[in-house]
Formats: C-alpha cells, sequence, structure tokens
C-alpha cells in the first residue's frame, strides 16, 4: 500500500529529525552536561518502564545479560556526556560534523568485533574523511577542544551501536534500552558523588530547562527509540542507516537558523561537512549493492 509506506518514510525522518534537534535542546538548556545526562536517563528509564508494564513485557534477565548491558549503559551515558559537553565547549554544528565521522569508525570498529577485513573503498573513504575533518577543522581552531570531544562521543556511539546490534539479536529492544538506561542513572549518580557530591543545589532548575529536559528525555530519547524498533519492522536496515546519515544536516540547518550569531561557519567548514556525508552516503550504497550480490549468491 503506497499510502502506508509513505507514512513509514515520513515516520523515518521524523525521527532522524528528533535526532538532530537533540543537539539543539543541547545547547538550550543551561545545566552541564553530566546533570543533563543524569536527567535524560532518568526521564527516559521512567517513561520506558511504564511502555514495558503497559505491553506486559518481560524484563527479567540472566546476569551476564545484565552485566553486558550495564556495560553499553556506562558507554552511551559517556557518549552523551562528551557530545552534549562537545557542544559547551563548541558548538552544534562543530558537534554534529564531529559527530557524523562515527559511521568512519563504524568501518573499522565492526570489522574487529566481527572479525571480518576490511574492505578497500573503506581505507580509501577513512582517508577522504580525515580529509573533511581537516577542512572542517581549518579556520576553527578556538574549537579544538570541542572537536576533539565530538570525535570521542562519535567513537563510544559507534562501540555503543556495534554492542546493541548484537544485543537486540538475542533480547528485546525495549528491554535492553531500559536496563541500559538505568545503568546510565546509576553509573553517573555514583561518579557524582565521589566527584562533588549531590546536594539539593543539584535538582534546583528552571521551569525552561525542566521542559527541555523532558522533552528530551521523553520525545528525544523514549518515544525516538520504541518508534525507531517499530519502523524497521517495515522499512530496510539499509534505508534507515542511509536516512540517519542526515541527522548532523537537520541539526546543522536547524542551528543556523536558531543560532545564526553562533552557528554560521566559514567556507571550508562547509566544504568538509558536504565530502564526510557524501562519503559516508557512497558507502553505504555499496555496502548495500554488496549486500545484494552476495545474498544473490
Amino acid at each position: 500500500m503506497p499510502n502506508a509506506k509513505l507514512k513509514h518514510y515520513l515516520q523515518l525522518h521524523f525521527l532522524v529529525f528528533i535526532a538532530g534537534f537533540t543537539a539543539i535542546l543541547g545547547e538550550l538548556i543551561s545545566v552541564g552536561a553530566k546533570d543533563l545526562v543524569w536527567y535524560r536517563m532518568v526521564i527516559a528509564s521512567i517513561l520506558v518502564f511504564g511502555y514495558i508494564k503497559y505491553k506486559k513485557l518481560a524484563i527479567r534477565l540472566n546476569a551476564k545479560a545484565i552485566f553486558k548491558f550495564v556495560l553499553a549503559g556506562v558507554l552511551i551515558a559517556l557518549h552523551w556526556i562528551t557530545f552534549f559537553e562537545a557542544i559547551n565547549q563548541s558548538n552544534v554544528s562543530i558537534t554534529l560534523a564531529m559527530f557524523s565521522t562515527g559511521a568512519f569508525f563504524a568501518s573499522f570498529v565492526e570489522p574487529l568485533i566481527h572479525k571480518r577485513r576490511i574492505v578497500w573503498y573503506e581505507i580509501i573513504f577513512g582517508l577522504i574523511v580525515i580529509f573533511g575533518v581537516f577542512l572542517i577543522s581549518r579556520g576553527e581552531l578556538h574549537y579544538i577542544n570541542g572537536m576533539i570531544l565530538g570525535v570521542v562521543s562519535a567513537l563510544l556511539s559507534t562501540l555503543f551501536s556495534v554492542l546493541n546490534g548484537a544485543f537486540i539479536k538475542q533480547y528485546n529492544a525495549t528491554v535492553i534500552s531500559f536496563y541500559e538506561f538505568v545503568s546510565g542513572v546509576l553509573f553517573l549518580s555514583v561518579f557524582m558523588v565521589f566527584e562533588n557530591g549531590v546536594n539539593a543545589k543539584f535538582f534546583q532548575i528552571s521551569w525552561m530547562d525542566l521542559l527541555y529536559l523532558f522533552i528530551l528525555g521523553s520525545i528525544c530519547t523514549a518515544y525516538a527509540f520504541i518508534e525507531a524498533v517499530k519502523v524497521m519492522k517495515y522499512i530496510s536496515p539499509y534505508t534507515v542507516i542511509l536516512s540517519y546519515n542526515l541527522e548532523p544536516v537537520y541539526g546543522i540547518v536547524l542551528a543556523v537558523l536558531l543560532f545564526p550569531e553562533t552557528e554560521i561557519m566559514g567556507i571550508h567548514f562547509y566544504y568538509g561537512v558536504v565530502l564526510v556525508l557524501g562519503t559516508l552516503v557512497l558507502e553505504a550504497i555499496l555496502k548495500q549493492r554488496k549486500s545484494i550480490k552476495e545474498n544473490a549468491n
């Protein structure tokens, strides 16, 4: 049914738009990166748990599985902390440009974990992405801290995604997400207590920050994750991956429209972004063709 297919494609791009909007919320929220991620994961944990209860999903798992999800939860917490701190240290455009290198890292991390050979064009594309990052950084070296944090965030996100991809083959995605969010909350709580303690001031945040945090934890985290799992039942993983490569595009366009005084960058920045994103799209197309040939044989 064409209309049903169009509905799923529109839903997918709405989810990609939400992913890009996450960086905008990171710019708007005034609390620190660790506090922001703690609130985000608490809100998401509560909402996902409510969804699990509504759907009557079983959440009891063995200790080995829970241990894996705890590690993944720590990874995603660290990814989000470095992502939002990168925005604080630079801006949305720089952070999203650096974050787009995640697909490049995946080309090397995924073969290492799944023990397969690196394809020749992955090396070439990797070099092109590095050149694209060089163009992005040219003239913007005053944002070097944000760039480094953005790249670290992309690497952590890649590690998390590769591990999660293996988990989803065996366990329910929503249940996995619940354990990861709760693990992230516990990890951050312990870390913050040992760092400088948690006092009443930690919970004294403005109503606008509370509103933005709720949108971040509900729509941009709990809702987006659950809906992403649903949409993959109707659209191929290739199309989903290719569409999510547009996340930096949506985010950067939104940032320029909303914060023109801080987000409009030099021409080399946009050359670099186009080069990186174009490379990632081309790589996804080649991998899809390779997959079709392998399945045909």
